[in-house]
């Protein structure tokens, strides 16, 4: 099985955006995942993990609670 993890900005308030992915992963895939962990941060992250890989960072990606959702699947195993 695997982890999720969803670091945000909370300064930045970015939780509605982390809990909106982490409802879309939950939905799409909830029986194929462990956890899917909100992790607080600061300085304007938004990044998720899979198993600890990063597959999205706002920094160099655009949001898009879809993609993201196509990025986890692809390594699910």
């Amino acid at each position: 099985m695997t982890d999720v993890e969803i670091e945000y900005c909370v300064p930045c308030g970015f939780l509605d955006r982390a809990e909106a992915i982490q409802h879309a992963l939950l939905t799409s895939f909830g029986d194929r995942l462990d956890s899917v962990a909100l992790v607080t941060g600061d300085h304007g992250v938004l990044e998720v993990r899979v198993d600890g890989e990063v597959v999205f960072e706002k920094a160099e990606d655009e949001y898009d609670v879809d993609g993201i959702v196509r990025e986890v699947r692809g390594h699910l195993t």
